[in-house]
């Protein structure tokens, strides 16, 4: 997926396989990214200004080991969690993720982080979507987020990790 011009985070839904597809390029290292992926720093960036505001997180990151999220979505509290089911720094991460107590199946959420020329290109595929409404408005938050992402990490200059 061509990301456009640097920095610029651009998502895609495909509503009908169920999967968003997003990718940024972050002036950041791989091993820097991959921290702010699997760390408390979600709550910094996790979010959609004015629909989904992430404001804890937790998380055992290990294959096998659990993560947890809360904050609040349109007003309402929200509990996110899952399981991680492949952890390779700084290359890849793989975890589950469903609302807490929800009964449909859990989603899975992949990170991709592939080395370039002044930083990272950080690929996120989000998979198994039961609606096409879920999926696309996954999809705006990929964006919105991952744009969040590359801002907070371009200011503080983290390219040396």
């Amino acid at each position: 997926m061509n990301t456009g011009h640097s920095g610029d985070a651009r998502a895609a839904a495909d509503l009908a396989a169920g999967y968003v597809l997003a990718s940024v390029e972050i002036a950041a290292s791989p091993d820097r990214v991959f921290r702010a992926l699997a760390s408390r720093e979600i709550v910094e960036w996790w979010i959609r200004p004015g629909v989904f505001d992430t404001r804890e997180w937790s998380g055992d990151v290990r294959v096998g080991g659990r993560w947890r999220a809360s904050g609040v979505a349109l007003g309402q509290p929200y509990v996110l969690e899952g399981e991680f089911l492949e952890v390779d720094p700084p290359r890849k991460l793989v975890h589950t993720w469903h609302f807490a107590g929800a009964p449909e199946t859990a989603t899975t959420v992949t990170y991709l982080l592939d080395q370039i020329e002044g930083g990272t290109r950080l690929t996120v595929r989000h998979a198994g979507f039961p609606t096409a409404e879920s999926c696309a408005n996954t999809s705006l938050g990929w964006e919105a987020s991952l744009q969040r992402l590359t801002e907070i990490l371009n200011d503080k200059k983290a390219y040396a990790g």
